[in-house]
């Protein structure tokens, strides 16, 4: 039994039922932890449905999925940022920290999006596999650099991140519920 990851519409079946399994699991994470809870069901629909994986299709984004043994396992996106949004200025030093270098360095980053493997799947591999496939598809879309925003809660995406040479990073974004940055350089 292996993996195999390609890119996939993100709106067929597969794309949807991983958005469903990732959706309610990192939800009800978050409800469990601050409200001892699992997500409502009302909730847990409205937001499925008012959420599209949109961002992660061509020509800006890519939706990969992972298959292990032919069935749909896991994914990973990529995206690079609205048009017209400002460039991410700087590098990731050796030490781990992002140093702004000023308008003349500037890079272009693609954002790592909803990395996900279905629970009986972990430690498999999949995970490094998937990230690995959008750091490629990152470059393909022209990126130097990827980005990505998590929550303290992720515990394992905090140490894949950190054991695939991503360093923590000062925020790039507002997101309510990021409480984690981290950036690679692609080069």
């Amino acid at each position: 039994m292996s993996w195999t990851i390609a890119p996939e519409p993100f709106d067929s079946p597969a794309a949807a039922a991983l958005w469903r399994a990732y959706y309610t699991e990192v939800s009800d994470r978050w409800y469990l932890l601050h409200e001892g809870r699992r997500t409502d069901p009302d909730e847990l629909e409205r937001e499925i449905a008012a959420q599209t994986w949109e961002e992660l299709a061509p020509p800006r984004g890519q939706l990969l999925v992972g298959r292990y043994d032919g069935e749909p396992g896991g994914c990973a996106g990529v995206r690079l940022p609205p048009a017209g949004a400002a460039a991410v200025t700087g590098t990731v030093a050796a030490t781990g920290t992002v140093a702004a270098t000023g308008a003349e360095a500037a890079v272009r980053a693609a954002e790592l999006k909803r990395v996900f493997v279905r629970e009986g799947l972990r430690g498999t591999g999949g995970a490094a596999l998937l990230v690995r496939a959008a750091e490629d598809a990152a470059r393909a879309l022209g990126a130097t650099r990827m980005i990505l925003d998590t929550r303290g809660d992720l515990v394992e995406a905090r140490a894949l991140y950190a054991r695939l040479g991503y360093a923590e990073t000062d925020p790039h974004n507002d997101e309510p519920y990021a409480d984690h940055w981290f950036a690679r350089e692609l080069a």
